[in-house]
């Protein structure tokens, strides 16, 4: 159930006095296209669940489980019979720590935990979603320091297999450890921090140590996007957070977070976050009223 949504966006109304919301949800309910800044948690555990996720259709089976992450925009279709696990927890202020802030931008937008593609961690993962499910309707003393103690118990093992599967898929790649994986995650780092400055192609593959096309390639393999997306992606969530604030002009938050132009900033925005950056800010404002 959607509580508030002002366009696109969904104000995540948490449980009282705490920063997590979980559904174990059974309605026979569509939910239009929208997005919100907390992460999304879902899995069917009794009949199938369809989702759109950045434009990609997903079809989530009993136990699989669907990792959305912050301001990824999707809709979700539900059969007539059905239940599913629908958990919201505010992932940011963990995201101090330097893993999960890197695990959020590498399964960003959204990732799709099954048997087949996580055999040596999906039953635990399933597990601890079923646990945290539990713990959530218990609603006991410490009921939260225990859902996010297992929430980062499933970050880490989505963090640490992805790492062993980057070593299965090309082992050559770590014939020198993990240098390959700590080189990018380092690179990632880099761009979330100087996204607003003038980034190219050229001189962060020269800073990386690779030629211009092996980091190109090595890049889109480690992120899923190329790039120059991936750096608009940046600019445009940082863009997000001077939104929100209305001393700041719209032309100003644009030049403070590397476009070159007014025009060029609303054309990505919309690109990416399906709306301007002026009905960004006025649903963001309509929500927060709400």
């Amino acid at each position: 159930m959607i509580e508030t949504l002002n366009g696109l966006v969904e104000t995540v109304n948490f449980k009282q006095s705490t920063s997590i919301k979980l559904y174990d949800n059974d309605k026979y309910e569509d939910y239009p296209p929208h997005w919100h800044a907390a992460i999304e948690l879902i899995m069917p555990t009794r009949n199938l669940y369809f989702l759109n996720c950045a434009g990609e259709d997903v079809v989530l089976r009993e136990g699989d489980i669907a990792i959305i992450c912050p301001g990824c925009i999707h809709s979700i279709k539900a059969p007539e019979v059905g239940q599913r696990i629908i958990f919201q927890p505010d992932t940011n202020e963990l995201r101090f720590m330097h893993d999960v802030e890197s695990l959020i931008n590498i399964m960003s937008p959204y990732i799709v935990v099954t048997p087949e593609d996580y055999p040596q961690i999906h039953d635990r993962a399933k597990t601890l979603l079923l646990e945290i499910n539990q713990i959530y309707e218990k609603n006991a003393s410490f009921s939260e320091v225990d859902i996010y103690c297992k929430l980062l118990e499933f970050m880490s093992l989505i963090g640490k297999n992805y790492v062993s599967k980057k070593r299965t898929d090309d082992s050559s790649e770590y014939a020198k450890g993990d240098e390959y994986f700590e080189k990018f995650i380092e690179i990632c780092d880099y761009l979330q921090e100087h996204c607003s400055e003038d980034l190219t192609l050229d001189d962060v593959a020269d800073r990386s140590g690779f030629s211009k096309f092996y980091f190109s390639r090595r890049f889109k393999q480690f992120t899923n996007v190329s790039f120059y997306k991936y750096v608009n992606q940046k600019r445009i969530a940082k863009a997000e957070t001077y939104l929100t604030d209305p001393r700041n002009s719209v032309t100003d938050v644009a030049l403070n977070c590397g476009f070159p132009s007014l025009s060029s900033f609303i054309r990505m925005f919309k690109i990416i976050k399906g709306c301007t950056p002026t009905e960004f800010r006025n649903m963001y404002w309509c929500g927060n009223k709400a």
